[in-house]
């Protein structure tokens, strides 16, 4: 028999969450045509073990038609006829047969594959047009329809625990922890060793993260020069450090989100750098109103970074403005927080 499975619906419902926020290549394995890849996996009982594997030509072929004959008998005769040289479905195909790539390297081989969710089969010729795709038996027990509620949950907690590797997990946690992050406030350590309260929301995380993690692994001898939050409100400005190096910050409405400054080299670094949560990254007109505010206090523009610090790169606030940034500027990740992107055009001044 073959087995059990939800509506493609259900599919991918339960795909967003098994892999929540941060998942690496997150997009690859909860849009349409993944739920339509593990569905298909899932009709013909391409799960690992049973000696039933699929082929991108059985996800673009399927239809709504054949989707809906249940069968045993229906469903192995679908198997059956895409394995056959211009075998279709009933009915209108899901996908154009150009969809082919997009479903073999994106969605299985970067994505469901890497991620321990399916395999691909050995001693297969690249070449070949034989199926080599199945579904891990554990990830394909996530979907069972009788699976539900507390059980699914815990379900769902014990695979992650199992399949992802420490940097997915880690990078989930991340997110997990910043959408989650509540009350009335937001402490954030600086690192003079006072403390100051940010309203609660992911872009007070991202500015949280900056100064408690990014400071201290990018800069030497790091110091806070100025925060602000949405509304323009200020709510440090370290008037005696800003004056001890040479600069005059005065607040209007070109200020970042976040100043800060490595003491640390015989001329310290002065580093711009803005917290997106939706919009608002540092793109070439912002950089330029920066690079003029700093050349204003007679800031050598060689001593200056800019940042543009997101939650996650396979986030949505990323993709949106990823286009946006500036050359010569970086772009760092909560998620990831041992690295830096570079987007250069020279020399930059991280390094």
């Amino acid at each position: 028999m073959l087995p059990p499975f939800p509506t493609w619906d259900e599919v991918h419902s339960r795909l967003k969450e098994i892999f929540p926020e941060g998942t690496p290549h997150r997009g690859y394995v909860t849009r349409d045509l993944a739920a339509s890849t593990v569905f298909v996996a899932l009709y013909v009982g391409a799960i690992e073990g049973a000696g039933i594997f699929f082929k991108p030509k059985h996800v673009y072929r399927m239809s709504d038609t054949q989707a809906e004959l249940t069968g045993d008998s229906d469903r192995a005769a679908y198997d059956a006829t895409i394995r056959k040289p211009g075998g279709r479905a009933p009915g209108q195909q899901w996908y154009e047969d150009t969809t082919r790539e997009p479903i073999r390297d994106e969605t299985l081989r970067e994505g469901l594959v890497v991620l321990g969710a399916a395999v691909e089969k050995l001693g297969v010729a690249t070449t070949s047009s034989k199926p080599r795709y199945a579904l891990k038996p554990e990830f394909a027990t996530l979907f069972d329809p009788a699976l539900t509620g507390d059980a699914l949950a815990q379900a769902i907690a014990d695979w992650r625990a199992k399949a992802l590797n420490k940097g997915a997990l880690a990078r989930i946690a991340l997110i997990r922890r910043g959408a989650a992050a509540g009350g009335d406030f937001v402490n954030v350590a600086l690192p003079n060793g006072q403390t100051l309260r940010m309203k609660p929301g992911p872009s007070s995380q991202i500015t949280k993260a900056v100064i408690e993690e990014f400071a201290p692994r990018f800069l030497k001898e790091p110091a806070v020069l100025f925060v602000s939050e949405s509304g323009n409100k200020i709510l440090t400005h370290q008037d005696e450090i800003a004056r001890a190096i040479g600069i005059s910050i005065q607040a209007d409405k070109n200020l970042p989100d976040t100043i800060l400054v490595d003491l640390d080299p015989v001329h310290p670094l002065l580093v711009f750098i803005e917290a997106v949560a939706t919009d608002g990254p540092i793109n070439e007109r912002r950089k330029l109103a920066l690079e003029e505010m700093a050349e204003a206090a007679e800031f050598p523009p060689e001593h200056i970074a800019y940042v543009t610090a997101y939650l996650d790169r396979s986030g949505a606030p990323f993709k949106k403005t990823v286009d946006a940034l500036a050359w010569g500027s970086y772009a760092w990740f909560v998620s990831e927080p041992d690295g830096l992107v570079e987007l250069t055009s020279g020399k930059g001044n991280l390094r």
